[in-house]
C-alpha cells in the first residue's frame, strides 16, 4: 500500500449519490477529480454500484477501490463513497446525516417524486454536509437549520395556493396517522 494513501486528510468523502429503484441517477456529487473524473465513468460506476447493492441487505460494499455505504428507502437508494481505507463509521455517519436531513426536509415522505419536487433543497443539503470532500456537518438538525426553506416559515398570505394545499394535506395526513 502506498504510504501517501495512509496520510491523514480532511478529504474523506469521494462522492454522494441518490438513485431511484431503476438505478437512474437523481442527484450525485463527486469531490475527487482523480476518482471518476468524467460523467461517463461516474454513470458506469453508479450502474455497477446499483447492480451490486439493489438486492443486497448489507450496508457497506467495496467497489473499484472505494468504500461505499448505502441505504434504501421506498424507491430511492442513498450512497456515500470514500477511499478503500476510509473508516466506515465516518462514512455511515455522513450517510445517516444525509438521509435523516432529507427525512426532516420532506417530512418523512422520502420518495422519488418528493425528492424531485424539492431537488434544490436536497442539493443545498449535500453542500451543507460536505464541501469538496471535507465533512462540514454530520448533525441533521444543524443541517436543517442551514437549509430551512420550508413553507412553514412563509406567511400564509405569501404562499401560493399549491403550497397552502400541500401544507394542509401534510397536516391532515399526520393527524390521521397519530
Amino acid at each position: 500500500m502506498d504510504v501517501n494513501m495512509m496520510e491523514p486528510t480532511l478529504n474523506i468523502i469521494k462522492g454522494m449519490c441518490i438513485m431511484d429503484n431503476d438505478g437512474n441517477r437523481i442527484l450525485a456529487k463527486y469531490y475527487d477529480k482523480n476518482v471518476l473524473p468524467t460523467v461517463k465513468e461516474q454513470k458506469a460506476f453508479e450502474k455497477n454500484l446499483f447492480n451490486k447493492t439493489h438486492r443486497s441487505n448489507t450496508e457497506i460494499i467495496m467497489l473499484d477501490g472505494l468504500t461505499c455505504v448505502y441505504k434504501s428507502n421506498v424507491d430511492l437508494f442513498f450512497y456515500v463513497m470514500g477511499n478503500a481505507y476510509e473508516n466506515e463509521l465516518i462514512l455511515m455517519s455522513v450517510l445517516n446525516c444525509l438521509f435523516d436531513s432529507i427525512c426532516l426536509i420532506l417530512k418523512k415522505n422520502v420518495e422519488k417524486r418528493t425528492v424531485m419536487e424539492n431537488l434544490e433543497i436536497i442539493m443545498l443539503t449535500f453542500d451543507e454536509i460536505c464541501d469538496g470532500g471535507i465533512i462540514l456537518n454530520a448533525d441533521p438538525s444543524s443541517v436543517i437549520k442551514r437549509v430551512d426553506l420550508r413553507n412553514d416559515d412563509i406567511p400564509i398570505g405569501e404562499q401560493t395556493v399549491a403550497q397552502v394545499l400541500q401544507s394542509a394535506r401534510e397536516q391532515l395526513k399526520w393527524s390521521l396517522l397519530k
